[in-house]
């Protein structure tokens, strides 16, 4: 372990730690999203193999494998995951917008309509720590506002499974559709 005992050099080292070259990982990112857009789900399943280190056999979680994960997940945690979603959406159904048309005088007509967007697309990370609020603080707005589909990405472990807990936080908030993909492929996989 190297230690440091100069205090420019300290600073130094902290700045230039997380200096990448931007240029690099737009071309790398392009060049998933072309292959994703060639190749479809086949250059997902590579990805998923190459980035996330397991091979599966479906990328979609199934209804199974929600309910599963579900009911192996603590009573207590469940009870704070409901409590949250509940405050989430009490909050957000407070901003909700409506729809208005004002015909003051002959002629005139101002209002706006408001139209919930079909289907959302929200990323979950993976790693270490479970984010089960990603998963209600993206997904319960959407649910609020109207939206029918809402389609979730996370990485899987190694094992090929999504951690229990965010797929309890999907099933409370309404989560249509899962997948199992990770970084710039999920993105890409939502926006083809």
């Amino acid at each position: 372990m190297k230690i440091i005992t100069d205090k420019q050099q300290v600073i130094d080292e902290v700045l230039n730690r997380s200096q990448f070259d931007l240029e690099e990982v737009n071309q790398k990112v392009k060049e998933v999203l072309e292959n994703i857009k060639k190749n479809g789900d086949k250059a997902l399943f590579e990805y998923t193999e190459k980035f996330d280190g397991v091979k599966l056999d479906s990328l979609k979680v199934t209804e199974e494998e929600i309910n599963e994960a579900y009911a192996s997940v603590d009573k207590e945690l469940l009870e704070a995951l409901q409590e949250a979603h509940d405050n989430i959406k009490k909050f957000h159904q407070k901003q909700l917008q409506k729809s208005f048309i004002v015909n003051e005088e002959a002629g005139k007509i101002v209002g706006q309509v408001v139209n919930p967007i079909e289907k959302v697309g929200i990323y979950v990370p993976g790693g270490t720590a479970p984010l089960p609020s990603t998963v209600l603080m993206n997904a319960v707005p959407a649910k609020v506002a109207g939206v029918s589909k809402i389609v979730m990405t996370t990485p899987p472990a190694k094992n090929g499974k999504i951690n229990p807990v965010i797929l309890a936080a999907a099933k409370i908030a309404g989560v249509t559709d899962i997948f199992k993909l990770g970084g710039a492929q999920a993105i890409g996989a939502l926006a083809n």
